[in-house]
């Protein structure tokens, strides 16, 4: 399978390329770092970069494992060096090997090399490398496919090419997600949703329990489970252990909040804070979780078109910060405003909704937070209201399939 082209990022690899700075890819477990590692490597030899001068090492491969820890792995490089020239490494899922942080500092601060490398966890990719090599990376998180990349190499048929009509298309990414191993082939929903499971899987043993160490998997999975469950609404660590309580499970307050921070470190889930539009500050309960991949709801929980809204509110959430957004969840009075988004010293508010048109009492309910708002940025609520247009009072209502088709905002 050809990889799927990656432009965004990319453009936010290239102005790294050649520079003393060490590029870490993070996301999560088959979000597509690791096709895009390869994109690096296809960008490097058409800058003319030799064969011979560029090494590239998956830590997945089972034939790796005897470079697994710190020595062997730096032994092997060094000894495969260029005698002349610079050395560009590409190291895939580099967390699978003991120590690689010494590696990644000794190769930098002693040997000409360009190092590019990728991890499925932030806590390794951040704490780690912040001490030893503290303002020498630059970090781009990798997420799977946004629906503007998915459409434009998948047709409504599934057959790959324009995205056609983007309604059908919509349909699908909204049911099968975005994780780059799963999209274009064949596969009925049931497949679909077996291969997704398998990625959660995988994620779960490998970047949270493992990493971890936790001892209890099964707990583990089902805090996970209440989270994706509850995608879109807000709840705390104290009413997810008070539920495991009433399925006779007992685990504590400060558990639960241990599991929810593993969970988001390996991308599993997205944390989106509560935030005070009046008292402009952060609130510490009620935060809103989503998923990584909005596939992981329907493949681990079934598919139930209940779920709609939380799952659109997903999917806006990861394309606000793969645009480069900070997210907050806006509290004003008693009303909610689904997403404050912030990027630098700009600010959009974002509603979203199945439909505006459904009921005035829709509309009025989604409106009201917005036109209550004390400040002039821009507002817009999405829906999938085909026939989505104009503004109220300057807040705008637009298609989100044709919002998320948008890049002229796209940042990473």
């Amino acid at each position: 399978m050809s990889l799927f082209p990656r432009p965004a990022y990319l453009a936010a690899v290239r102005p790294f390329i050649d520079q003393p700075v060490i590029k870490v890819l993070t996301g999560i477990r088959r979000g597509g770092k690791s096709s895009l590692l390869q994109l690096v490597g296809e960008e490097l030899r058409g800058r003319g970069v030799p064969e011979r001068s560029i090494l590239s090492l998956d830590f997945e491969n089972l034939e790796l494992e005897h470079l697994a820890t710190a020595p062997a792995l730096n032994a092997h490089i060094v000894d495969w060096l260029p005698p002349q020239g610079r050395g560009y490494v590409l190291l895939d899922e580099i967390q699978e090997v003991q120590g690689w942080e010494k590696v990644v500092n000794s190769l930098h601060a002693t040997k000409d090399v360009d190092l590019y490398i990728t991890g499925s966890n932030s806590r390794l990719l951040s704490s780690e490398l912040a001490t030893y090599i503290a303002g020498r990376y630059i970090s781009i998180q990798v997420s799977p496919l946004s629906f503007a990349e998915y459409a434009a190499n998948i047709g409504p048929s599934g057959e790959g090419g324009p995205a056609g009509d983007r309604g059908v298309s919509f349909d699908t990414y909204v049911r099968r997600g975005g994780f780059p191993g799963t999209v274009g082939w064949p596969l009925d929903d049931a497949q679909h949703d077996r291969a997704v499971r398998d990625i959660y899987e995988s994620a779960l043993m490998q970047d949270v329990i493992s990493h971890r160490r936790l001892r209890n998997a099964d707990m583990v999975k089902r805090v996970a489970a209440f989270a994706l469950d509850n995608v879109g609404s807000p709840f705390s660590a104290r009413s997810v252990s008070a539920y495991l309580k009433s399925q006779r499970r007992t685990i504590s307050v400060e558990t639960v909040l241990g599991y929810l921070d593993a969970l988001c470190e390996a991308f599993v889930l997205v944390k989106v804070p509560r935030y005070d539009v009046r008292g402009k500050s952060l609130l510490a309960v009620n935060e809103k979780y989503y998923a990584g991949d909005h596939s992981l709801i329907h493949a681990t929980l079934g598919y139930n078109d209940s779920r709609q809204p939380g799952v659109l509110e997903n999917i806006v959430a990861i394309e606000l910060l793969r645009r480069g957004y900070a997210l907050a969840v806006g509290k004003l009075g008693d009303q909610e405003i689904d997403f404050v988004a912030t990027r630098g010293d700009d600010r959009l508010y974002v509603q979203v909704t199945t439909s505006l048109l459904a009921s005035q009492a829709t509309r009025q309910r989604e409106l009201a937070p917005l036109l209550a708002l004390p400040d002039s940025y821009p507002k817009i609520v999405l829906s999938l209201d085909r026939q989505a247009g104009g503004n109220t009072e300057g807040i705008k209502h637009q298609w989100l399939p044709a919002w998320l088709m948008d890049d002229s905002n796209d940042a990473i």
